[in-house]
Order: structure tokens, then sequence, then C-alpha cells
């Protein structure tokens, strides 16, 4: 069904109220365009980081909800069918914002809603480069972006279940990417005290910023099992 969706020409149905429609010519378009950005940059021997649409530029009106939505494992579903192509997931990605009234896939002449049940991007994969004050951190996403830890791409962390931490990535625009189980304890075996708005807190450094999970008394009095008891999968540069 999802391929299907995809694939087909015109304006496709869309669900909710004001039956919303979406036109995937021009959501082709806009991908094509990317595609053709990112090919010209692999071309010239450039970053493997992805050109984007101008998504934040774009204020068409909005066209109602589709039944699209974006798991807590990051699968894609269309009509409660998982997208299971990547290269169709990692293009929807590209022109995916979030608004203040939520998610919507947008192009230059219309936007829809979809629904995200956490973030809409998972970090799959971590590398540290340099150490000690120098120490830069980089994530990749499951849709293939590449994100520097620093202070325009803040790493948050969220209270999990039993006492447990949910880190998160900044991406663009509002768009998070949540760190898969195999990297948060990865993140924790990199923390360090460190001060933050006048307080004493144990948090992880990336170039030249300091991002704080708790309050330093906290960890120093607890099991860092109560904050994660993973396995790891890190890869230094």
């Amino acid at each position: 069904m999802a391929e299907e969706f995809i694939a087909g020409r015109g304006k496709q149905p869309a669900s909710g109220a004001g039956a919303a429609t979406l036109n995937i010519e021009t959501v082709a378009t806009a991908m094509c365009s990317t595609r053709a950005c990112n090919d010209a940059t692999e071309a010239k021997g450039g970053p493997a980081q992805r050109a984007l649409p101008l998504v934040e530029q774009w204020n068409p009106p909005f066209c109602g909800d589709i039944d699209m939505r974006i798991a807590r494992d990051g699968t894609w579903f269309y009509g409660g069918t998982p997208i299971r192509r990547p290269t169709l997931v990692q293009l929807f990605s590209t022109i995916l914002r979030k608004d203040p009234e939520g998610y919507v896939l947008v192009t230059s002449v219309e936007k829809v809603g979809i629904k995200v049940e956490d973030a809409p991007f998972l970090a799959v994969e971590m590398t540290v480069a340099q150490q000690g004050a120098d120490q830069v951190l980089r994530f990749l996403t499951n849709v293939g972006d590449w994100v520097e830890a620093r202070f325009n791409h803040p790493i948050r962390f969220e209270r999990a279940a039993c006492d447990g931490i949910k880190p998160y990535v900044h991406v663009r625009g509002d768009l998070w990417a949540l760190l898969t189980r195999d990297l948060v304890l990865d993140l924790v075996e990199l923390g360090e005290i460190g001060e933050h708005d006048g307080a004493r807190c144990f948090g992880v450094a990336s170039a030249g910023s300091f991002f704080p999970m708790a309050n330093a008394d906290e960890v120093e009095s607890a099991d860092m099992n109560q904050f994660i008891n993973m396995r790891t999968n890190k890869r230094r540069i």
C-alpha cells in the first residue's frame, strides 16, 4: 500500500476532516531536486551531508492530515503499512517540518499533517573525534543526516521510565533524533562533572559546549545502572 501511494500520480486522498489531498507530483519534484543537489555534491567530492529543500521558507496552505505515522522505533507507515524502501523514507524526511500544530510534510504549494510517536529521527551511530576539551561528537541518523553536537545542535535529556534517561540530538528546525539504546551508555561513559547555569551537573561535552544529563550529586550517589544498563556500539575516529 505504501509503495502504491508513493508511486501514484496526481492527488492522493488524505485522512481526517476536510478530505485533504497530497499532490504526489509536487512532492516528487521537491525530492528529485534534492537528489540532484546531492548527486552534484558527491560528484564534486563534497561532504556526505545532504542538500535539503527550503521547507522552513515555505508557507503553503494546510490541506489536512494523511494516514502517515513515524513509530517510536523510526519506522514510517502509510495506511498502517510500513514503508519498506529506505530511499523513500529518506526522501520524505527532507520535506518534514514541525509546526506549532504538529508535524507536517511540506512542499511549496501544500502541506499535510502526519503523526510522530516520539522523535521523527533516530541517532544510530556516534563518532568521537579528539579528546578532552577538544572532544567533538557526531551522530548519524536513520535517514542519513550527520549532525555535530554543538551550541546550535544541542543534546537534551529527558527522564525515561524507571528513572532512566532519553537523549535527543537536534537535527534541524524543530526536528530531533532520539539516540538508540545502544548509544545511550556510550554517552554516559563520556560523561563528566561540569557546571551549567551555576550548578554542578553530570553531562557530556562536544565542540566547546556542555550538555547536562543530571545533577552531579544525584549521579555520584546513584548506581549508574539506574541510568542505563545496555550494551554499547561506539566507533572512535
